[in-house]
């Protein structure tokens, strides 16, 4: 098993935007590591606290073949000058992949979140 991180801001505090952001998140992780539903043992998000119109599950539910993928949300721990508006995953993943073969994915704002991983 593996951990896959990741994460994507939002432009607003809208459900459809909430929505839109997870599943892009999700798509591109699954692409990015050649992952399927099926191979998820879990997934754990977060969002911060200035996103309250949509759990990004919700979102994340209408992906074909989430139908069985336990899924969880939680708000993500509020701490001075951190980025706004700003989902983040913790996939756990059945893979034989090493670790250095795993690819985490941060998006839009997000990268910034991981100036290691840019570029």
């Amino acid at each position: 098993m593996r951990g896959i991180r990741g994460a994507i801001t939002v432009g607003r505090n809208d459900k459809d935007a909430i929505w839109q952001a997870a599943q892009e998140l999700m798509t591109e992780i699954l692409h990015t590591n050649n992952v399927a539903p099926v191979d998820i043992g879990a997934a754990i998000f977060s969002v911060t606290e200035d996103l309250t119109a949509a759990f990004p599950t919700a979102g994340v539910r209408r992906i074909a073949g989430f139908d069985l993928v336990p899924l969880f949300d939680a708000r993500q721990c509020a701490i001075d000058d951190s980025l706004p508006r700003c989902i983040r995953v913790l996939l756990l993943v059945n893979t034989d992949a090493a670790q250095s073969d795993i690819h985490h994915v941060y998006l839009r704002e997000a990268a910034h979140l991981r100036p290691d991983l840019e570029g």
